[in-house]
């Protein structure tokens, strides 16, 4: 039943599947004694005044929106709604459910499926703009109640798919499927359904139905908890420098938005250089100060293992044990095997040969580039040995001796809204027929987020798209897409989606102006978004983004291809001061520098797959204690023959949030949707490139049948072939050809 389980997704995605670039990650707040979430109602209530009372009568959870497209009404939802909205959402769930297992007429695909897809609609929109909202515009009433919840909606999901009656009917469903004649989306809503019911343990006997549901929740409140742990830390563990002198090398602007992040903290006269959510911080490839960089570097490496309140060894132990435990009571031998059988890898044997295949050649390519950084250093007169903390710095000194420019030469042409319009949205103009216009009459959940009426080709509406660039402290780190309302033609709705990214607000009245990663990282959001906004199904489960894990990441890094493509790239490259094209030289050196640190990248992202798969292929007792965890993370490196101490994994335990959120045992996805990216890309190529026909092609045959068909069918359907990993491996100059 994935409307239901998408809907427990979604607090471990942010992003509903938000399936991103970065980061999805779950959360919570305190570990406190469970408390019934009528409770909170009730505080709530007692302390709202008259106008609250009234709007909690008029919940706009409890129906439909009036807007157009049921856009969530942001400017009439307040805090106080989301407690009882939930409450009465699942009451309202398991009632439907309740009715449908309960029928006493036998089992038909409309009396059982149909009325299971369209069950928990109010649940389904307070979770849709609540987990969005506590990831992307979080604060302490939506934190509170998010500890809260979480354990709920585990339970709640275990109330629905450990149902012996509704079991029962989806089984004899699935018995007799040959009879029921159905269309090819129905047939596969009845066996993928049937998988859920299995996977979820609907055939454990009662006592283990019974543990099965105690470590479903336990599991629900920990990985809440350490998602809040890696906001507070990364909050809390700013960098602060007390003179201006040790920020050399950075923009005037890049230390005027750290003198206003100083501000915000009431630093007057400080600055404050926040931190990502990745090992590496951006700031490092400009700061001339080597002790800064290696403060910075040392403080990110040391999130959430470092004592404190937010320490999360203890969690990742009991996490990953209980996971382990789990996965052996439905009969795996532990949680990656459980996790792949339902992605396109299928084993953990066909992951680790994989990951195995490319990580010699990513660790032989990141040596040679440490090798050309060690003697960078020593041409400058410099005498010590290269540091993690010292790569990005000479990197961008390597690339400027090199192909003659840094990566900063690109900023002035890159700004913000110009790369959306005149990029992406340019693009998808040009390969699909869209168009867009601004809706500012629609209300947002803050200042800084825009909507956009995304157009067809024939003129009519497909999508409402919400943009949401810029970091804040009420936001987690990272890059994903959310859908707020999904495609369903049974549900009779449109999709309403959203795209957030990261980018430092500059000061008033300055440009925003881009690296080329956010470049990259802002065509590959939209990626996301288009899969979402051209979903043509029937049922809820099968829309937009619900694809396999390892599959998801494959359409948004395709749509990363029109980033550096010529007419694109001519079309939004300009200087934001004077309207002047990028100089050709400049676009040259671009598309020269496209392999340049691919070693590095490649090996940080590669150790990360690794040490997820590390923690998630153990048995339960050989899960290390808290005490043990780091050790075990180096450990596990150096088996891999991926421990490099110049090159830091893209992610370390104690705050891969990935993996501890909805893509547990499943972060080698980007890698092996990137072999179906790469395959694609030469499609175009051989096909004309940037053509409606090649658009219309991919979206007909792919992007708008979401989880409607077998993925890999979905792939060849467009492709016309199977995968051929050769192109990825081009792409990253991992082969000798």
């Amino acid at each position: 039943m994935k409307k239901t389980a998408s809907l427990l997704v979604t607090m471990g995605l942010g992003l509903g599947l938000a399936a991103c670039n970065q980061a999805d990650e779950p959360k919570q707040a305190a570990q406190v004694p469970e408390t019934d979430v009528s409770s909170k109602v009730e505080q709530a209530t007692d302390q709202s005044d008259e106008k609250s009372n009234e709007s909690m009568m008029a919940n706009p959870f409890y129906q439909d929106s009036t807007l157009y497209m049921q856009y969530p009404a942001f400017d009439k939802i307040e805090n106080a709604h989301y407690a009882p909205a939930f409450e009465k959402g699942m009451a309202d769930q398991l009632a439907e459910i309740e009715a449908i297992a309960n029928n006493p007429e036998p089992a038909t695909f409309e009396n059982t499926l149909v009325a299971m897809e369209k069950s928990g609609q109010t649940l389904s929109r307070v979770a849709s703009v609540f987990f969005a909202l506590a990831s992307a515009n979080i604060n302490d009433d939506i934190k509170a109640l998010r500890s809260e919840v979480a354990p709920k909606l585990s339970a709640h999901r275990d109330e629905i798919l450990l149902n012996p009656k509704l079991f029962a009917r989806v089984k004899a469903l699935h018995d007799q499927l040959p009879e029921l004649k159905l269309d090819s989306e129905s047939e596969r809503l009845v066996k993928e359904n049937y998988k859920d019911f299995i996977g979820a343990g609907a055939q454990l006997s009662n006592a283990d139905k019974e543990q099965l549901k105690a470590l479903n929740k336990e599991l629900a409140t920990l990985t809440t908890k350490f998602s809040e742990n890696v906001l507070e830390e990364v909050n809390s563990k700013a960098i602060i420098v007390e003179d201006v002198k040790e920020l050399a090398g950075l923009s005037d602007t890049q230390i005027a938005s750290a003198a206003e992040a100083a501000k915000a903290r009431d630093l007057e006269g400080k600055y404050v250089l926040p931190l990502l959510n990745t090992s590496q911080q951006p700031s490092m490839a400009s700061l001339e100060n080597r002790e800064l960089r290696k403060r910075i570097l040392e403080t990110s490496l040391g999130r959430g293992s470092s004592g404190g309140d937010y320490d999360n060894r203890e969690l990742v132990s009991k996490v990953f044990k209980l996971r382990a435990e789990r996965a052996q009571l439905l009969g795996y031998d532990n949680h990656a095997a459980y996790q792949l059988v339902s992605q396109t890898a299928k084993t953990t044997e066909a992951v680790n040969q994989r990951l195995a295949t490319l990580a010699p050649p990513a660790v032989a390519n990141a040596k040679k580039e440490a090798a050309d950084l060690q003697a960078i250093i020593k041409k400058q007169g410099e005498d010590f040995k290269l540091a993690a903390s010292d790569w990005d710095f000479y990197t961008e000194k390597l690339r400027a001796e090199r192909y003659n420019f840094d990566a900063s030469q690109l900023k002035p042409y890159l700004e913000m809204e110009n790369v959306l319009v005149n990029g992406v949205f340019y693009a998808a103009e040009k390969v699909y027929g869209l168009t867009f216009k601004a809706r500012p009459d629609l209300p947002t959940y803050h200042p800084d987020v825009k909507v956009w009426e995304v157009f067809d080709a024939d003129g009519s509406t497909l999508a409402l798209f919400i943009e949401d660039f810029y970091a804040r402290e009420s936001k987690r780190g990272g890059a994903w897409m959310n859908a707020y309302v999904s495609q369903s033609k049974l549900m009779g709705t449109q999709p309403v989606v959203a795209n957030h990214l990261n980018v430092p607000k500059p000061p008033e009245g300055e440009p925003t102006l881009l690296t080329w990663d956010e470049v990259t990282t802002m065509f590959h959001e939209f990626g996301h978004a288009l899969h979402g906004m051209f979903s043509d199904v029937n049922y809820p489960s099968f829309s937009g983004t619900s694809v396999p894990r390892d599959f998801v990441e494959y359409p948004s890094q395709v749509n990363e291809m029109w980033a550096d493509w010529p007419e694109i790239l001519s079309n939004y490259a300009k200087h934001y001061e004077t309207g002047e094209p990028m100089p050709r030289e400049l676009l040259d050196k671009v598309f020269a520098s496209s392999k340049f640190n691919e070693g590095y990248g490649t090996t940080e992202y590669l150790a990360a797959s690794l040490l997820d798969q590390a923690w998630h292929q153990l048995a339960p007792e050989e899960v290390p204690s808290a005490d043990e965890v780091l050790a075990f993370e180096a450990k596990a490196l150096e088996k891999a023959g991926i421990k490099l101490d110049e090159v830091p994994p893209r992610y370390r335990t104690t705050y891969f949030s990935h993996i501890l959120g909805g893509y547990s045992a499943g972060y080698y996805s980007y890698i092996w949707s990137e072999v179906l990216d790469a395959d694609s890309v030469e499609w175009f190529k051989e096909n004309g490139g940037l053509t409606r026909e090649n658009g219309d092609h991919f979206r007909k045959t792919l992007l708008s049948r979401g989880g409607a068909e077998d993925a890999m069918t979905l792939f060849k359907n467009f492709r016309g072939a199977e995968p051929n990993i050769q192109p990825l491996l081009e792409r990253k100059g991992l082969t000798t050809k």
